[in-house]
């Protein structure tokens, strides 16, 4: 784990929010120069701190009206089967996460669908054709707040 000093710590808050910002605009917004910036983006980048960048898609703009939650419980479980599984579940384009998780269930899948009857589509025929689906509970996703963590 590496050490973060404030600087660290404003520079991880200020790449969460806008991960386009050059070093040079984020050393002006902090009152670092451009190479002091862009060593400190590098450390933090080299350190692990940053596992890459993404674009946030609006699935509703591309026409994905419906996310829904499915909790997965396999009905056999052991190293073979949570492998197959894992496999198989991540061929499926429209399911968005998997998480192994502990609990009820054993996955939590986030699923992204055009409407309900595509939702049907993709549940009967890709999710509950996976190896070692047992039982699957959905809840659909109404609405959405983005909350940020705690970063540094």
């Amino acid at each position: 784990m590496i050490e973060l000093d404030e600087t660290d710590r404003a520079i991880v808050r200020a790449l969460a929010a806008d991960a386009t910002l050059s070093a040079g605009a984020l050393g002006r917004e902090l009152g670092l120069s451009q190479p002091a910036a862009w060593r400190r983006i590098k450390r933090l980048r080299e350190a692990g701190v940053f596992r890459g960048a993404r674009l946030d898609l609006d699935g509703a703009a591309l026409g994905f009206g419906v996310t829904v939650f499915l909790g997965v419980k396999l009905a056999a479980k052991g190293r073979a089967s949570l492998g197959d599984f894992e496999r198989a579940v991540q061929a499926i384009p429209e399911v968005q996460t998997v998480e192994h998780i502990l609990g009820m269930y054993d996955y939590r899948l986030r699923v992204v669908a055009r409407d309900v009857p595509d939702f049907e589509r993709v549940l009967r025929r890709r999710i509950m054709a996976l190896p070692g689906v047992g039982s699957v509970d959905a809840n659909v996703l109404l609405s959405e707040e983005r909350r940020p963590g705690p970063l540094g």
